[in-house]
């Protein structure tokens, strides 16, 4: 494509790097004005499609007859309960993720810098510390999964 846009324009009043710049400046237009609205409009279609659904379900359940209403009951209390596990688990998750990169960071920044009397190598704490705060509320003071 631009092959064909650089033949049609005369190439000797343009820079060398023209071509790539008119490839990259088309390609970040047709991401940020196409496709992430597309996608999101996709997703946000999907989970009202599925609210719909589960609605309509719990509906049907809760008309049944009374041990349909306890089933619903049952059933979305079940979900909740999932729900907060996942929660929880992606806490975990992402504070051993974040204290993984501090210990990395802190492992790079102090063998590039030879171990001298500066310390940048310090800056993996940041991360580090993120990832252990994460795993104490995930551990210790978020409310327990019944």
């Amino acid at each position: 494509m631009t092959h064909l846009i650089m033949n049609l324009i005369n190439r000797d009043q343009l820079p060398d790097n023209m071509g790539l710049w008119m490839f990259l400046s088309v390609g970040a237009v047709s991401l940020f004005v196409i496709f992430i609205p597309l996608v999101s409009w996709i997703d946000s279609r999907r989970k009202e499609r599925e609210a719909f659904y589960k609605a309509d379900t719990m509906r049907r359940l809760a008309e049944g007859s009374g041990e349909g209403a306890k089933a619903a009951l049952q059933l979305m209390r079940e979900e909740e309960r999932i729900k907060r596990v996942k929660t929880l688990e992606g806490i975990k998750i992402g504070g051993l993720v974040n204290l993984g990169a501090g210990i990395g960071i802190m492992i790079f920044l102090r063998s590039i810098t030879g171990g001298g009397s500066s310390s940048p190598y310090l800056c993996g704490l940041i991360p580090g510390l993120v990832g252990v705060a994460l795993l104490v509320y995930a551990m210790f003071m978020a409310a327990p999964v019944e």
